[in-house]
């Protein structure tokens, strides 16, 4: 079975991603994994500290993606899989696209405001041509009825 990637993160355009990659999930039987990077200055503390700092970025993530994973089952059908990883969110993307031979498409959603699409979708197209995956950029400004139109 073919799994679109998706990034969650913070970002606005994060969720024109998640809208995009659960329309061609749906349109095309295909799953849906969430990736969530926690990078690894949020814990630059004591350990303790950290660990429990850790253990907070972790819930905050998980309840994020609830609220999606509830749209992806109502709406579309869909029952998506999350993954949190640590460290370099570029260097995480990466490898989880490399480490599972199931993902066929990695979905990013491009920034509206600032100059650039923004930071991950920057560094990841300079990685393009290594990955092993086609990159779907899906713009910030489009509307739910433009993007259910395009997938």
């Amino acid at each position: 079975m073919r799994k679109f990637l998706v990034v969650l993160d913070d970002s606005r355009e994060c969720l024109n991603a998640m809208r995009f990659a659960s329309l061609r999930a749906e349109h095309t039987r295909a799953g849906v994994e969430v990736l969530s990077v926690i990078p690894p200055d949020e814990f630059n503390h004591w350990i303790g500290v950290g660990d429990i700092m850790r253990e907070e970025a972790r819930e905050r993530i998980v309840a994020h993606f609830e609220v999606f994973a509830k749209w992806m089952r109502d709406k579309h059908g869909l029952e998506p899989h999350l993954v949190i990883r640590e460290g370099e969110p570029v260097d995480e993307i990466l490898a989880q696209v490399r480490e599972d031979p199931e993902i066929g498409v990695l979905v990013l959603g491009a920034a509206v405001e600032g100059k650039g699409p923004g930071p991950l979708v920057t560094a990841l197209t300079k990685s393009a041509g290594a990955l092993p995956v086609p990159m779907t950029i899906v713009p910030g400004n489009l509307t739910k009825e433009q993007l259910e139109g395009i997938a």
